[in-house]
């Protein structure tokens, strides 16, 4: 019985979908003119957006090329990319052995001790970590080789270039997915919206990820696919700590739609919040991840100032170079303003939702830098999204065709002049972001002092490095030592505020006598220190203190040795540039992969 029920179904059913199939050819015939015609329309519509997105995606991937590939080293400006190149490998490294949490030994002295380690970019990190060994195949060797570029450069800087267009890219989707007009408008202010954003992207770091999937959430948010949220959000978590941003979004856009439909929309909150408790619970360095984020952000964000140097990304900017190398993010958030109409409640939920969030970005990135990232490309679109809205506004108010088509054709010129004109900022920015990271320190600085180190100092040792923002590029080198502070000064600072101010006090100069303060204190023998001006009174002290013996210099970096007991200062000639120590010490193994 059950077979036979089962065939009188599938017969059922094919003839079902065999009347539907007749049905819709009778209705195709008989379908009048007009609605063939705007079916027609919608596919060029359609053929429009394709053309544009093409045309975005080649012109973002040409220029962060352009951009990543004007220096040979890991972009750009601090070393950090080194950080996350090597960690990405032995995180994937550990990944396929089936521990998910290698143990992270660089840093014992800070709260990145192996105890309290917490990766708050671990999933950037496992997606970094394809790219990063590319220059090991044949294939890539022959790019790096073609391009100038050190094999070993060359994963880490594709990554940075992939994930930085993506970034861009979905910006410019958003534009073209939700129909604006004048596209091409938009996509040469977002080329160039900020000089800071452009050099920021191009960092091997994770906020261009972030970027990408903040877009991606304001677009669920619009078309108010609300559950998708919840997945999107533990994946940010997962990412990036930034995750924050997904959260304000979802508050903001909460609020728009009350303001312009009078309806609490608590949905994207709620899937926004349990995506991020999923992701912080469901995450292999629970619950330190909790703790850690708490301290970082506690440290950074409720002290007036900072008890200890931190990095430029949390200062704020000059105001007159923050106008002037923001001058069309600036120009954009103006444009929005005036053309934000808050009396068209009905239509202004998403030029709303981008008048708040951009203008919460803007006052974040003006305390801090490293919102340089996430700003100026949400002001042009606050623009563009406010000036849709009020040209479809304005459109409705004419009442013959002649005049509509009249205006049109004025805003149509008025949007070539502005898209030539914005030509211009594009330029200069392009220009002074690829003399700036042209500038970036050369991917050989330290490379040789560091395996100097890798050779002659026993594995397992702390190096007591003057400058905190080194550590990266050291651990990228010569991940065989310790070292004393790294990443953010912060680390050291949480971990022992004496501490922290010794190494400045030492680093900086102030102590005159440091050879006995490193050893009891730190626990090393060696001193990595690089040759900047601002260590030059360290250098001085060490040399004159008797108690060191510079085993290695070249041109990039000193090392000095920690003696038993106190002698004569050293004298500069005795070791030549190259390092005329190599050997002199207990070998200190193979470097780990």
């Amino acid at each position: 019985m059950e077979n036979v029920e089962e065939r009188e179904s599938v017969v059922k059913d094919g003839a079902r979908g065999e009347a539907r199939a007749e049905f819709r050819d009778a209705a195709a015939e008989a379908e009048p003119d007009a609605v063939r015609g705007r079916r027609g329309a919608l596919s060029s519509v359609a053929d429009r957006g394709t053309a544009y997105l093409a045309a975005g995606a080649l012109a973002v991937g040409l220029l962060m090329g352009w951009l990543q590939f004007s220096t040979d080293s890991i972009c750009c400006g601090d070393f950090d990319g080194y950080y996350h190149a090597r960690w990405s490998q032995l995180l994937w490294q550990g990944t396929l052995a089936g521990d998910f949490t290698p143990e992270f030994k660089w840093l014992p002295l800070t709260t990145l001790n192996p105890r309290d380690y917490v990766d708050h970019h671990y999933l950037f990190h496992l997606l970094q970590a394809p790219f990063v060994s590319l220059g090991e195949t044949g294939a890539g060797r022959r790019l790096a080789s073609v391009i100038e570029v050190a094999p070993d450069a060359l994963g880490p800087k594709i990554s940075a270039w992939l994930f930085a267009s993506l970034a861009l890219f979905a910006c410019f989707w958003l534009v073209v997915r939700h129909r604006l007009r004048y596209p091409v408008v938009w996509l040469v202010a977002l080329l160039g919206c900020s000089a800071p954003f452009l050099f920021r992207m191009n960092m091997t770091k994770a906020m261009s990820v972030a970027l990408a999937l903040l877009v991606v959430g304001i677009h669920l948010l619009f078309r108010r696919k609300y559950v998708w949220l919840l997945p999107l959000a533990f994946l940010f978590t997962l990412a990036y700590d930034m995750f924050v941003l997904l959260g304000a979004a979802a508050a903001v856009w909460t609020a728009a739609v009350l303001w312009a439909e009078r309806r609490f929309e608590w949905r994207p909150i709620v899937f926004v919040a349990v995506g991020v408790v999923a992701g912080t619970v469901i995450n292999p360095y629970f619950p330190d991840n909790v703790r850690l984020l708490y301290e970082h952000v506690a440290m950074k964000a409720t002290r007036q100032g900072f008890k200890t140097a931190v990095g430029n990304e949390w200062y704020p900017y000059e105001s007159w170079d923050f106008l002037r190398n923001c001058a069309v993010a600036f120009a954009a958030m103006l444009a929005g303003y005036i053309a934000f109409d808050p009396k068209e409640r009905s239509r202004s939920a998403r030029p709303l939702f981008f008048l708040v969030f951009s203008t919460v970005l803007l006052v974040a990135n003006a305390r801090w830098r490293r919102f340089a990232e996430y700003w100026p490309p949400f002001a042009v679109l606050f623009a563009a999204f406010s000036v849709d809205a009020a040209l479809t506004h304005t459109r409705a108010a004419f009442d013959g065709l002649r005049e509509r088509t009249r205006a049109e054709t004025w805003r149509f010129a008025a949007a070539v002049v502005a898209a030539v004109a914005l030509c211009v900022p594009v330029g200069v920015y392009l220009i002074a972001e690829t003399e700036e990271i042209a500038d970036s320190a050369p991917h050989a600085d330290y490379k040789e002092g560091a395996e100097w180190m890798r050779r002659n100092v026993p594995a397992g040792e702390v190096v007591f490095n003057t400058d905190w923002d080194d550590f990266p590029k050291l651990f990228y080198y010569d991940p065989t030592h310790a070292y004393v502070s790294g990443l953010d000064p912060t680390y050291l600072y949480d971990r022992d505020a004496g501490l922290s101010k010794l190494y400045d006090d030492i680093t900086l100069g102030r102590e005159r006598d440091p050879g006995p303060l490193i050893r009891q204190r730190f626990g090393a023998r060696y001193v990595f220190t690089d040759n900047e001006e601002v260590h030059d009174q360290f250098y001085v002290n060490a040399r004159d203190s008797g108690w060191f013996d510079r085993v290695y210099a070249d041109d990039s970096c000193t090392v000095l040795r920690i003696r038993d007991e106190k002698g004569e200062p050293f004298a500069e000639e005795e070791h030549e540039p190259e390092g005329a120590g190599d050997g002199d010490e207990e070998p200190g193994g193979a470097p780990e992969q």
